[in-house]
């Protein structure tokens, strides 16, 4: 039995949605993933003999790279780690389960069941505004950041995967400091900040949930349960994986709800008592069927969830277990973040390029909005913030822009960020109606 990492090589991620282009991508990470066995035997070595609660050392990468190719393998990573390729790589090297459409969970009667829905198809145009921008600069390169957080003395903070480190940026000094997470794997993908100005964190290859607590630097984490699964290259042998959370959202209670990404489940953490709860999602137990990816609860406590490996947008009722599918009408779109809007709409992002999905839960009807390009790069719409007032906000990596959907006349606002091939992944809201994004190897503020 052996541990295996996936971690493909940032040379096969490129930000195209062609059929043709996701072939090569996997045939590409075949090859590689040939290299990564090799790796893992000298890891499965030293894990067997290691004390417990040692993990295997992560080989690092060379760092004679230019400012474009770090940028470039840094976008094409960051796809990696969004799970978008991966749903197709990973499901042409796993052995694929699948069950009913019912399920029964521990001391409950729920069901899932799927929701007929129809989707309007909009050809969205947009405009070009000013904003003001700032970016600053973070003291080292190679960050590998993802989304950030804000906390209620306007910290911003963010996983830095690149330097397996926790991070926060004080505006008002403009200073950074990086904290070492504890036993990570650069793997530190979602993060949200509690009311108490805690921060909870996913560490998606070591297999836990962190939670800090900045007032004492002290950490707190829950491991999740490791996968054994057939190994479909070797007979008879098996692989070792990590549950993979993926993002998280606290709801009013203070829980934790979670996406794990390889076992297709959801968690919640009840923080008080330190018990973990795994929601399957299908009837019959599958590991890397559905990449359950995003995730956020809305003003009534039900918990939403997109599924990138089967174009679903789940809803589960925590107080019975019931799960409930909508599904859009069309091609896959390897879904991604979602989120609620004040109305009680559902806003979800995908790897199709310039797709945003608006879902009426009342009706089952979806609304599609596509971003136009105006060049010939295209990629997914990947950050996305719902504020209080019901605004949408999205980065589009392509263009190089912070965008907002205006709903009254139906078309996107792109704003320009100053620096090129600046990269935006991640959303937040700061204080005066200013927008926070993260970059290559910035943090940038657009001030409205």
């Amino acid at each position: 039995m052996k541990v295996l990492r996936f971690r493909p090589s940032a040379s096969i991620f490129r930000m195209h949605a062609t059929v043709f282009e996701v072939k090569v991508a996997v045939k590409e990470s075949n090859m590689n993933r040939i290299k990564l066995k090799e790796q893992n035997n000298e890891t499965n070595e030293r894990q067997r003999t290691a004390p417990r609660g040692h993990q295997p050392s992560r080989l690092r990468r060379s760092s004679r790279w230019s400012t474009r190719q770090r940028r470039n393998a840094w976008l094409m990573l960051a796809l990696a780690l969004l799970g978008v390729v991966a749903v197709v790589i990973l499901a042409n090297i796993t052995a694929r389960l699948s069950g009913p459409s019912n399920i029964a969970l521990p001391g409950t009667t729920p069901t899932i069941s799927s929701s007929p829905s129809t989707t309007q198809l909009t050809t969205t145009p947009s405009i070009m505004a000013i904003g003001n921008f700032r970016e600053y600069r973070l003291p080292q390169s190679d960050t590998e950041m993802m989304r950030p957080a804000i906390d209620h003395e306007g910290r911003i903070w963010f996983g830095e995967m690149g330097h397996n480190a926790l991070a926060v940026f004080d505006p008002r000094s403009q200073t950074f400091q990086q904290i070492a997470v504890p036993d990570g794997r650069s793997g530190l993908m979602g993060l949200q900040v509690a009311n108490d100005d805690t921060v909870w964190f996913v560490e998606q290859y070591a297999n836990y949930i962190g939670h800090y607590f900045p007032a004492n630097g002290r950490f707190q984490t829950y491991t999740l349960p490791w996968l054994t699964v057939p190994d479909p290259s070797n007979v008879g042998h098996t692989l070792i994986l990590p549950s993979g959370p993926n993002e998280l959202a606290l709801d009013a209670h203070g829980n934790v709800w979670f996406t794990e990404f390889n076992a297709d489940e959801l968690g919640r953490l009840d923080p008080h008592t330190g018990l973990i709860q795994h929601y399957p999602l299908l009837a019959k137990k599958s590991v890397q069927t559905l990449y359950p990816y995003g995730i956020t609860i809305d003003a009534q406590g039900m918990v939403w969830f997109t599924e990138s490996g089967n174009n679903h947008i789940g809803r589960l009722d925590p107080a019975t277990g019931d799960i409930r599918f909508f599904i859009p009408a069309g091609p896959e779109a390897q879904l991604m973040e979602i989120a609620s809007a004040p109305d009680g709409t559902i806003w979800a992002t995908a790897f199709t390029p310039g797709l945003l999905f608006r879902l009426d839960p009342h009706t089952g009807s979806f609304t599609s909005y596509y971003a136009p390009f105006t060049g010939s790069d295209k990629s997914g719409i990947y950050g996305l913030l719902v504020t209080p007032t019901g605004e949408v906000w999205v980065t589009i990596s392509a263009e190089n822009v912070i965008a907002r959907l205006d709903l009254a006349t139906n078309h996107f606002v792109y704003y320009s960020i100053p620096t090129k091939a600046s990269l935006p992944l991640g959303l937040v809201l700061g204080g005066d109606h200013t927008i926070w994004f993260t970059e290559v190897d910035k943090i940038g503020k657009l001030q409205l």
